[in-house]
């Protein structure tokens, strides 16, 4: 795929530019590049840093990641330039290629559509022509999405996710599904155990090299003000690293990653998950080896093929899946505000000083490590932020702000489109939300909270529960008309008139002062 802007008389001087999400040994890019006349750039922008304001570990996790990857393609003989600025990237990249005289602009296309805007704006303005190379990490090209999406009137995952597993022949038996079953999503719920999760073992532990300590001590004194901590750095920063961490969780995981991944519970952050998700958005591995190896090892060690398959659809499916619907609904997706909402972000997502035990343990591990897995993310704090009427934009800018694996092409479908139904379920069948009693269910936070979470109103009602059902109560003429809905909305009705008065206004009086609860 190339787009070009009108070219310049003159010798040919073509510039590739490498960004920061692109640590790709195997980048088209590469094939493109002439060692001898052409040159690399990549621009590693403390401007960019600020502009999304983010977390500690994620500034170190990329300028880290992308020190390595430097070193490691200037050791192959390629012509890379790695210029270190405060300034913004694309005026940055403007200068660079006005003093190289540069006559095209070569990359791979990025996963960020403000950045692709803003290059081919800057390309045309300075007569340079703009190439964009189809981006080979992925299973499924943006072209291909875009024609399997116009054939469907629903845009759903199950169907892409069958698709895909079709065509790449992965957990198939001929032209059906392995086990018989497609989907074994039912099987991997399962909260732990009351005793609790039990001893698991911990992710792979690196310790941070010289580039990676260096730059971690930059972090701490340049963005002193940013949220988040560095103690506890535990990510891989080079393809290496990845793969080791990829062994550890196959071998010491996986085995339990199904039946447990959506399972919550104190000072256990990590859980059964592979903390894989980092290292795959930023290239240094691929989607395709890391299905393939879990795949083999799992059947070699004959794991149960709902946890094999449960990782399998989050790789092939659903970030594939996420991946192809930022780029059919861009930039419509970032605008998108389905119930209108206005509210600013509570001030204790930034510090997790509040008094609902979840939002304590599930925002306190976050500025710890930049993590928090799927679930914590949809139906802790996605879940109450749509509960909580909070802007979309202000929820998603949030998102990309403080975990580590957060570009925007998989952070704003998720947000978005399926934690904040801001797009009125372009891709999802109803909203994702829920009460307290799905947190107890799946956790144990509620022990220890000053809130109840079977209270719908009162001093002592969770928070979650009254905005639950207050947000049930403020919609039900929208959400009567959603056969998903129905059961809830079943619910909602045998509520009295009289209690539901009551929960509303205690909703309000939550939503006045939200920064005290």
């Amino acid at each position: 795929m190339a787009s070009r802007s009108q070219s310049v008389s003159g010798a040919r001087r073509l510039i590739g530019l490498i960004l920061g999400d692109q640590l790709d040994h195997q980048s088209p890019l590469f094939t493109k590049i002439n060692q001898q006349t052409d040159s690399l750039v990549m621009i590693e922008s403390s401007h960019e840093a600020q502009t999304v304001w983010s977390h500690k570990a994620r500034i170190a996790l990329f300028f880290s990641a992308m020190r390595h990857f430097a070193d490691d393609i200037k050791s192959k003989a390629y012509p890379l330039e790695y210029i270190k600025t405060n300034d913004a990237l694309v005026e940055t990249l403007r200068v660079y290629l006005r003093t190289q005289g540069a006559t095209e602009l070569m990359a791979v296309e990025p996963g960020d559509y403000r950045v692709q805007q803003e290059i081919e704006q800057m390309c045309q303005a300075e007569k340079i022509v703009c190439t964009w190379l189809e981006d080979t990490h992925f299973y499924c090209t943006k072209k291909e999405f875009a024609a399997w999406a116009h054939q469907k009137k629903e845009l759903r995952l199950e169907f892409f996710y069958r698709m895909m597993r079709k065509k790449h022949n992965v957990l198939m038996e001929g032209d059906e599904p392995l086990g018989g079953r497609w989907n074994f999503d039912d099987e991997n719920r399962k909260p732990y155990s009351k005793k609790g999760p039990g001893l698991i073992p911990p992710p792979l532990f690196i310790e941070p090299d010289e580039i990676t300590q260096k730059v971690i001590q930059e972090v701490q004194e340049k963005f002193t003000d940013h949220p988040g901590e560095l103690d506890d750095f535990v990510w891989p920063v080079t393809r290496k690293d990845a793969l080791l961490a990829i062994d550890d969780f196959l071998q010491n995981r996986l085995i339990h990653f199904g039946e447990y991944q959506d399972a919550m519970w104190t000072q256990t952050p990590f859980g059964w998950h592979s903390l894989i998700s980092a290292a795959l958005n930023l290239k240094l591995i691929s989607p395709q080896e890391l299905v393939d190896k879990v795949v083999s090892e799992g059947l070699l060690q004959k794991i149960d093929l709902s946890t094999i398959e449960g990782y399998v659809r989050q790789v092939i499916g659903w970030r594939e899946f996420i991946r192809g619907m930022y780029f059919l609904d861009m930039p419509h997706m970032a605008q998108a505000n389905y119930f209108k909402n206005t509210r600013a972000l509570p001030k204790w997502y930034w510090t997790g000083q509040t008094k609902m035990a979840c939002m304590q343990d599930t925002v306190g591990q976050t500025l710890r490590y930049g993590y928090a897995h799927h679930i914590q993310r949809l139906m802790v704090l996605g879940n109450f932020a749509l509960l909580a009427e909070v802007m979309p934009q202000a929820v998603a800018d949030w998102f990309l702000a403080i975990y580590v694996d957060a570009v925007e092409w998989v952070e704003l479908p998720n947000v978005a489109g399926m934690a904040l139904f801001a797009n009125g379920g372009r891709f999802t069948s109803k909203p994702y939300i829920a009460s307290g009693a799905y947190i107890k269910r799946m956790s144990n936070y509620c022990g220890a909270c000053r809130y109840k979470s079977e209270q719908r109103y009162g001093d002592n009602a969770c928070p979650f529960t009254n905005l639950y059902w207050h947000f049930l109560i403020k919609n039900q003429q929208d959400f009567n008309k959603n056969p998903r809905m129905k059961l809830m909305m079943a619910n909602l009705n045998k509520i009295s008139e009289d209690e539901q008065k009551e929960i509303v206004l205690h909703a309000q009086s939550i939503l006045s002062h939200i920064d005290q609860i």
